[in-house]
């Protein structure tokens, strides 16, 4: 007759040997996801490129003005496909046109770099999506920007081709440089992407051990210095940037609050559900609590943000109650809330499926229609935020719409 420790042993190793093999048949899926979304030539995935029509409209010049350039030699000259039509251009020659026009958007030496955070601490807001589409947007536009991935789920290093518990060690993201910081140097896990000027800090699952450790530094030490390390690291690279966006886990730990420590700048998102909005609220009256005792306990200044908005996310307005609930907290936050707001799209869910985002799909995944009005969408509530941003460069603030 078995004895309790030997069927307690029998029930791990089955739950050992099942949950395996679930991971396995993850991973699989998982690597078919990521080789279908590289360039089977490169073995990368592959940036978005322009017809010129659409480069000049992002460079801030006539199509005229690039062909003329392009003959007098101001620019290379373009080459041909078959069947005798431009060859698109990539970011890096949309960025080298600017430098040639002078329309490159970078903020002046004497600007504040903008330091986000898409922050809420529930899942399945669109924080993500946001935090995705934002930094490619910006990096479209042609600022130099840094994404970093705060999330041990590591969703957003994902859509970067990665698979992060495979793809990427301890000493790949901040969980290294924290733990080696002279030896690292936060330089040394910075990723440059396939977008070119964005560049990433990518995250696995190891990253949440810091909450535990943190914890338990602030429990033997004392001392809340341990809450700066994101806004310590940013410090060092942050000359190199224009905009800094930080996608923390959807939950208020220690890492997030880390992360708005070290922010400047904070987005919301927020769905009209009723679930949602109770939700959101709690988040913004816990980060003010936990902010507030942080500066009474510890003698610590409140971080002082240039602004904090928040998006209505996840948006269906064929469903009533979102067109009320959406208008309920338009009334409640005023000016907080951004006009413009982020539908659901299948787009968006289809982009996703194929490890990619709407910015980067070569062609609609759905119908022209719906891409298009996904486009737009994303990009009004992308528009709305970097005019936020230019509000606060003293050398740019005339130019925010």
């Amino acid at each position: 007759m078995a004895t309790d420790q030997t069927l307690e042993t029998q029930t791990d190793e089955l739950l050992d040997d099942g949950l395996g093999v679930l991971h396995r048949k993850a991973l699989t899926i998982l690597k078919r996801i990521r080789d279908g979304a590289l360039d089977p030539e490169t073995g990368h995935k592959k940036g978005p490129s322009y017809p010129i029509s659409k480069a000049a409209s992002l460079v801030g010049r006539t199509a005229s003005a690039i062909r003329e350039a392009e003959r007098d030699g101001r620019l290379p000259e373009r080459d041909r496909t078959a069947s005798g039509h431009r060859v698109q251009y990539s970011l890096e020659e949309l960025d080298h046109m600017r430098e040639v026009f002078g329309t490159r958007p970078w903020r002046a030496p004497t600007d504040t770099p903008a330091i986000i955070s898409i922050s809420n601490f529930k899942g399945g807001v669109g924080k993500s999506t946001i935090a995705l589409h934002l930094a490619q947007h910006f990096a479209i536009r042609g600022y130099r920007t840094l994404l970093i991935d705060c999330d041990s789920q590591a969703s957003t290093t994902m859509m970067f081709g990665y698979r992060p518990d495979i793809d990427l060690g301890e000493d790949d993201t901040l969980y290294g440089h924290i733990h080696n910081p002279e030896l690292l140097g936060v330089r040394k896990v910075i990723r440059k992407t396939h977008f070119y000027g964005l560049d990433l800090i990518p995250a696995n699952l190891k990253l949440y051990n810091l909450e535990y450790e943190i914890a338990g530094y602030l429990a033997q030490n004392q001392s809340f210095d341990i809450i700066d390390f994101i806004a310590q690291a940013i410090d060092q690279v942050v000359d190199d940037y224009d905009i800094v966006i930080m996608d923390p886990p959807p939950a208020l730990g220690m890492v997030s609050m880390a992360v708005l420590q070290a922010a400047n700048a904070m987005v919301i998102p927020m769905p009209p559900s009723v679930i949602d909005f109770a939700s959101t609220v709690s988040f913004i009256d816990m980060a003010r609590t936990t902010m507030r005792q942080l500066e009474q306990i510890a003698g610590r200044v409140r971080p002082a943000y240039n602004f904090i908005r928040l998006v209505g996310s996840r948006v269906d307005e064929s469903k009533s109650m979102h067109k009320e609930i959406l208008s309920m907290m338009r009334q409640v936050f005023g000016g907080s809330m951004i006009n413009s707001v982020l539908r659901t799209s299948a787009e968006i869910d289809n982009a996703s499926s194929r490890m990619k985002t709407v910015f980067e799909l070569d062609r609609p995944v759905t119908s022209h229609e719906v891409h298009n009005r996904c486009v737009k969408h994303l990009n009004d509530v992308c528009h709305d935020i970097e005019a936020d941003v230019l509000r606060t460069w003293e050398s740019r603030a005339g130019e925010a719409g």
